[in-house]
């Protein structure tokens, strides 16, 4: 899914929000690797050590999704898909709500699920 919103001049940005000793924290490096170890296409990977840019945006699990249009707006807050589940053979018939929402922005259309719970591992600041 990154690669094909990248692909179409979309900003991507993973952010990491762990601190130095928590579980999640990476160094530069490995996020490098990790990245590349997953086949991710993000713009780009930010560390957020001190948890600046995760707390502003309260994100409490990971992945907690966000979909900011060119002009600064919150469009989407919260889980990728529906499936609350780390097993990618559960995913089948799932619905992607990162997907719709990144296909009707844009088409020019209103996102349909604006926010939802977002589910995952806790963000460790």
């Amino acid at each position: 899914m990154q690669k094909k919103f990248t692909e179409k001049g979309v900003v991507w940005l993973s952010v990491i929000s762990s601190a130095p000793g928590k579980q999640g924290y990476l160094e530069p490096g490995a996020a490098q690797n990790i990245t590349k170890e997953k086949n991710a296409s993000p713009t780009a990977v930010l560390l957020d050590t001190d948890g600046t840019m995760g707390r502003v945006y309260d994100a409490r699990v990971t992945p907690h999704m966000y979909i900011i249009n060119p002009v600064g707006v919150l469009e989407y807050n919260g889980a990728i898909d529906d499936r609350p589940t780390p097993r990618a053979s559960d995913l089948q018939g799932a619905r992607n709500y990162v997907a719709e929402a990144m296909d009707a922005l844009m088409n020019g259309g209103e996102v349909k699920v604006r926010t939802n719970t977002p589910y995952g591992c806790a963000v460790r600041y």
